[in-house]
């Protein structure tokens, strides 16, 4: 049993080698793409729509609904990336039930990019928001002596945030694992389903702490 996806190697030239990480990422991509497409391709308005724009349109929905609820303000800005990431954590998480597939959530490397993509969104949704400089300010905010300090917690929260997807999915692998060698009778199903369902919530939590975490960057702190 590999602890990670980087480590299951499938193709190797000199120093470049194609592991389980990069191939399934590009899986997932593709399949998250071309359902896109497929879904969308005959979008209509009307009574008449068909179940996939329905369904599409219900994700839509609740994504939109959860965005409102945490940054008080029109979500519509949120949702391409946001949801982009929960769809992408989502469907790896799922997917690491199929026999051969590796989640490539399973991967720090993996985590680790997601988690960089919500550090960088934070200053350009909040910069594009309130502007450079009162987005700055909030660095020195109550005090100049706090500057250091939240500059680390901005560093020290996006390394949670990737430590902490990558252990629940790594562990969440290795337990069910673990329990379908001891048990592989009785387990199997409701380690399948149980596995589903933690797999989503993981890619909630991370989508709801990205919108947290930009939310408060779009917001102008008040020296108190």
């Amino acid at each position: 049993m590999q602890i990670s996806p980087d480590l299951v190697v499938y193709w190797r030239w000199g120093s470049f080698g194609l592991n389980a990480t990069i191939f399934f990422s590009w899986v997932i991509i593709i399949l998250i793409a071309a359902g896109s497409w497929l879904v969308t391709r005959r979008l209509r308005t009307g009574v008449h729509i068909s179940k996939w724009q329905n369904v599409l349109e219900i994700i839509v929905s609740v994504i939109q609904q959860q965005l409102a609820k945490i940054i008080k303000r029109n979500p519509n800005r949120l949702i391409p990336f946001v949801g982009t990431l929960f769809l992408f954590i989502g469907v790896s998480n799922v997917l690491s039930f199929v026999p051969g597939f590796h989640a490539p959530t399973g991967s720090l490397s993996t985590t680790a990019a997601l988690a960089i993509t919500v550090f960088l969104a934070v200053p350009v949704y909040g910069i594009s928001e309130i502007g450079t400089l009162n987005y700055l300010r909030n660095y020195i905010q109550p005090t100049f002596i706090m500057l250091p300090f939240n500059i680390i917690g901005e560093i020290s929260r996006t390394l949670a945030l990737a430590v902490r997807l990558f252990g629940n999915v790594m562990s969440g692998s290795m337990i069910g694992a673990i329990l379908l060698t001891v048990a592989p009778v009785i387990f199997p199903v409701l380690m399948h389903l149980l596995g589903l369902l933690t797999g989503i919530v993981q890619a909630y939590i991370f989508a709801v702490l990205a919108t947290v975490y930009i939310a408060a960057g779009m917001q102008m702190q008040t020296k108190r």
